[in-house]
């Protein structure tokens, strides 16, 4: 086409360029029996007028003869075009007949406007030709280069050439998807603006219309009152017909006025439909960078968490040359993020310092491998947290702020069990609190116990006033000198031992007590709460000077975990592991010293409610997620250093909660009842042969006593003599 173009003649354009666009429609359909006649005309045209020298753009060769004036074209012109017309698919003989020099002009500004798209079209695809031909030439390159190598090390080495390239072009392949996606977003974008824009258009059309509608009835009138004779004058109207006219006046008024108000309440209605719509959008908008954020946020937690756990399995692995760059990066791993802020003050390290209680994320073990641990664990949990924000979390706020007043019921339950969030757990728990002692509160007792312990001294406030500096040691609230939570803790501690002098006081009520303080801040509603764990929920004797009831449930818990978890069990068993002396505290203080407080507060929530069954569950709950980790450690020793700390690797509590729930069922509270049952009366009796034993002991040894001699030295004699 390129070569085509170049050899037009200009002194018959019309007719050179009619013949060229008949060639380029003939080559791509079937040729006609006009096409030899084109090219031949089309050549004789050529040889007549030949191309001026393009080396010389607006100059003519000097032997070329001079272009004939216009009124010297062919007279064979006419006769040439009638002839073309049975060829030529743009004219019939009937128009070019009648057409003028005007008309043919525009049909040829046509036709060189299609022929230009074409010619581009062509130019395309010989681009796209080249490309392909190149592409072809360079993997030619690649194969001849690959079968030329002498070693497969070097043809090894072009394979994964290939391979990096592929691996290029999927990349810029993904990139120009994204891009594509962008686009059509975009495009999407603006298609809902104009479509805005259209309604606003057809809005203020509307508007015009109706005032042009209230221009025409004026416009009428005015007519009218032209056109009308002018009537012969009239009486003076009575009050009557002047009342009469005065209100029809001021109907008409008010018909203007309710017409204008009518138009500019539409107009209000479109202008607030449209700021309606922007702050959808930006709403809209807003949830989804928060939404984007979050996701960021955890995967960033999870990408530190990774490398946290990264440097531990390097650290116990004990690489010699490396424990000095180890300890280096752990300790910028666990003290980089510490005030490291960005100049608006905004953190940049997703993990706060301190929990919505107080509770240290990262607690200050002595132990670096604890401290790692603990790391790990607050990334996780923060991860996880972001993750489930969008899908879980707020839903679950939303139905704890529709819910009304509470009462017990099946949803209630299922929502306890899902975590109360952090502003309605104060009123949630005070609630709870009431249900369980309902039947002892009376109002002013709490100011009375208090009045009673400022009158006389408690025989275990000694003891109180020594466990109140050991309470959660982790918790600011405890741990700082001008906190009132201490005073308030030593106070509530003090009343229950007058409130309940069987057991005055045990250690473990501590904590009952810090964790009621933290989430219902009141001293009194703090007191009823711990009033109602030892007295209502857990069994009789739970913190008597024996712990009956608590060597029960360890017994329970080990007949629970032999039927839930054998294959454990019996791996435990192997190895003489002796769980109580990890489990006992878990029961005593109900996991307030084992789990991070995001997943204790909410084990809380559905134990204030259903009691101490989500207690066993929950401690089933804890073996299960770790049983892998514990069937791998083949050594005791090896075991119980791990069940120290293996509550720190729990992060996921939704996960926690399903094994809790749902992989423990079935799980009935008969059964749990038939089993304390049994194991208190084995317990019964194994103390009663203990008390026989010890008496039959004294029995024997009080004859003894009687013969003993009494002539040897003192310790204070043999000082004395000294």
């Amino acid at each position: 086409m390129p070569l085509s173009l170049q050899n037009i003649s200009l002194k018959h354009l019309g007719t050179e360029i009619q013949n060229t666009m008949h060639t380029i429609r003939g080559n791509k359909h079937t040729p006609g029996t006009g096409l030899g006649y084109l090219v031949e005309e089309a050549t004789q045209s050529g040889e007549q007028t030949p191309t001026p020298d393009s080396s010389t753009p607006g100059k003519e060769p000097a032997d070329s003869p001079k272009p004939a004036p216009k009124s010297s074209l062919p007279a064979s012109l006419p006769q040439k075009t009638k002839s073309q017309s049975n060829t030529f698919p743009f004219f019939s003989e009937g128009l070019v007949r009648n057409r003028t020099a005007q008309e043919k002009v525009v049909a040829l500004e046509q036709q060189v406007l299609v022929l230009t798209k074409e010619l581009k079209s062509q130019k395309e695809l010989v681009h796209i030709l080249h490309k392909a031909l190149e592409a072809a030439q360079q993997e030619k390159r690649a194969s001849s280069s690959f079968l030329a190598a002498a070693e497969d090390k070097d043809r090894l080495e072009l394979v994964r050439h290939q391979v990096r390239q592929i691996a290029e072009l999927g990349r810029r392949v993904e990139a120009l998807e994204q891009e594509r996606d962008s686009l059509a977003h975009s495009v999407s974008l603006r298609e809902r603006e104009v479509q805005e824009l259209q309604e606003h258009v057809q809005l203020l059309m509307d508007k015009n219309q109706a005032k042009q509608q209230v221009i025409c009835k004026l416009s009428e009138k005015v007519t009218q009152d032209f056109t009308q004779p002018p009537e012969e004058p009239r009486l003076p109207p009575n009050p009557t017909d002047r009342d009469l006219l005065s209100q029809e006046e001021r109907m008409e008024h008010l018909k203007d006025d309710m017409e204008a108000y009518q138009t500019q309440n539409r107009f209000l209605n479109s202008e607030i439909h449209q700021v309606t719509k922007i702050w959808r959008k930006v709403a809209e908008k807003e949830k989804a960078l928060l939404m984007k954020c979050a996701y960021l946020q955890a995967r960033n937690c999870q990408v530190e968490s990774k490398y946290l756990a990264g440097l531990r399995r390097l650290q116990e692995a004990k690489a010699g040359e490396c424990s000095e760059l180890l300890r280096q990066l752990i300790q910028e791993a666990l003290q980089g993020d510490t005030g490291v802020a960005s100049a608006d003050s905004v953190e940049l390290s997703p993990v706060s310092e301190y929990d919505e209680y107080g509770f240290l994320t990262v607690p200050d073990y002595e132990m670096e491998d604890l401290k790692l641990l603990a790391k790990i664990q607050a990334l996780e949990v923060r991860s996880h947290h972001l993750l489930e924000l969008e899908a879980v979390e707020r839903p679950l706020q939303q139905r704890w702020a529709a819910l009304g007043e509470l009462a017990p019921s099946a949803e209630l339950k299922q929502l306890l069990r899902a975590g109360v969030p952090h502003e309605h757990r104060p009123r949630v728990w005070k609630w709870l609190v009431h249900r369980r002692v309902q039947h002892l509160h009376t109002p002013g007792c709490y100011q009375e116990l208090l009045s009673q312990g400022r009158a006389c001294e408690h025989p275990a406030a000694r003891q109180i006033e020594l466990d109140l500096n050991r309470t959660f040691p982790n918790n600011k609230h405890f741990t700082c000198p001008t906190s009132s939570f201490p005073d308030k803790l030593r106070r509530v501690l003090l009343a229950f031992s007058w409130q309940n002098p069987t057991i005055g006081y045990c250690q473990g009520l501590n904590r009952l007590a810090a964790i009621a303080l933290l989430v219902l801040e009141e001293e009194e509603s703090a007191f009823w709460c711990l009033v109602a764990i030892v007295e209502s929920i857990m069994p009789a004797e739970y913190y008597s000077k024996t712990l009956m009831a608590s060597q029960v449930d360890q017994r329970v818990l080990q007949d629970l975990l032999s039927e839930k978890l054998p294959r454990l069990m019996a791996h435990l068993g192997q190895h003489h592991v002796n769980l109580s002396l990890i489990t006992f505290n878990w029961f005593l203080v109900v996991f307030a010293d084992s789990l991070i407080s995001d997943i204790l507060l909410r084990v809380w929530d559905a134990f204030l409610y259903e009691g101490t069954k989500v207690v066993f569950r929950y401690a089933l709950a804890i073996f299960k997620y770790n049983e892998e980790a514990i069937l791998q450690l083949q050594d005791g020793l090896e075991i119980y250093q791990y069940l120290r700390f293996f509550t720190k690797t729990i992060c996921d509590s939704r996960k926690l909660m399903h094994i809790a729930f749902s992989d423990m069922n079935p799980f009935p509270m008969k059964q749990l009842r038939q089993l304390r049952a049994a194991h208190r009366e084995q317990l019964d009796a194994e103390l009663r042969k203990l008390e026989l034993l010890k008496a039959q002991y004294l029995e024997r040894q009080a004859p003894r006593d009687d013969k003993r001699p009494e002539g040897g030295a003192s310790e204070d004699e043999g000082e004395g003599d000294a």
